[in-house]
């Protein structure tokens, strides 16, 4: 996967939009969650170079997003 940091919409057909119970949430593919956690063990293992450490900080932006959204979704579904 090659990520292109100038162009973030370049991730917008990794992101999806799953039904869990009535409510439509946003989550990334599987492909990009395998990515992430990839990272994440290199990082952990110190083994990440500085353009996987750019691409994880990237990964990690877009989930924090996401992650906000689907907490607004999911204040706007309580009510």
């Amino acid at each position: 996967m090659v990520i292109d940091f100038n162009k973030p919409s370049s991730l917008i057909h990794e992101i999806q939009l799953e039904q869990f119970g009535n409510w439509n949430l946003f989550k990334f593919s599987n492909s990009l969650q395998l990515r992430m956690e990839e990272l994440l063990e290199k990082k952990k293992a110190d083994q990440i170079t500085p353009d996987e450490m750019a691409e994880l900080e990237a990964i990690g932006k877009f989930d924090r997003i996401f992650t906000h959204i689907n907490a607004m979704l999911a204040a706007q579904y309580a009510n």
